[in-house]
């Protein structure tokens, strides 16, 4: 069996939906969770087979209240690529992940958004990209592309919602296995929250059913594109 480390940055948000699907293949994941008193990250991604970056509430990479433990991150996801590791970000994970690898982020402002985003290969994830689906972004700031990422599918208004850098590197806009309970937790989690959030948590409700159905193709592709599977 093989352990991924995953990054997580508040009580409330975690790997949500994509448990099962890990589990169902038996891949072990292990929470890092450096806002715990007396917690460390690693210094490396030794003993690791790959890294999965979480998104962090209201806090952000470059505006509002920064992830306190940016630095020690961006160190640990540099050294996972360069032991040529999958690493996949979700939400402000993905703009960690294009910094790390040559890119940046730009200040947005906190929002609660369901977006459709559209493939934008039919070979995306090894083929295994739905056509069209919905994606939930919560959080602020945005990733900018590294020169030669690739944009595996889009938002309607044309903004990149999948991308993938170095082969077996992966960014998601927004939590492709959110649950609304999630974010019904982050806002009580933290004093700053979306405006006006209610129709946002109204639309995810809605929308939980096609994100459950869309994450399962979605899994096997990822799964395929990082080799988890071996």
């Amino acid at each position: 069996m093989i352990t991924l480390g995953v990054l997580q940055h508040t009580d409330s948000e975690y790997l949500g939906l994509m448990e099962d699907h890990f589990e169902g293949r038996n891949i072990r994941f292990h929470y890092i969770r450096p806002f715990t008193p007396g917690a460390t990250i690693p210094a490396t991604a030794e003993g690791f087979a790959g890294l999965i970056v979480l998104g962090a509430g209201p806090r952000g990479a470059v505006s509002g209240d920064l992830l306190a433990s940016l630095g020690p991150e961006l160190r640990l996801i540099r050294d996972a690529i360069a032991r040529q590791l999958p690493v996949v970000g979700l939400g402000l994970g993905a703009a960690m992940l294009a910094t790390a690898t040559g890119g940046g982020a730009e200040d947005t402002r906190l929002r609660l958004e369901v977006v459709r985003a559209r493939r934008s290969d039919p070979a995306a994830l090894g083929g295994m990209m739905p056509v069209e689906f919905p994606i939930v972004i919560y959080g602020r700031d945005r990733a900018i592309l590294p020169p030669g990422a690739e944009i595996l599918a889009t938002t309607t208004g044309n903004e990149p919602a999948v991308f993938r850098i170095n082969n077996n590197c992966l960014g998601f806009i927004g939590h492709p296995g959110i649950k609304r309970a999630m974010i019904e937790d982050l806002v009580m989690e933290f004093d700053e929250a979306p405006e006006d959030i209610t129709p946002g948590l109204v639309r995810l409700g809605e929308e939980q059913r096609a994100i459950a159905d869309a994450l399962t193709p979605i899994m096997v592709g990822l799964i395929k594109v990082t080799g988890w599977m071996g």
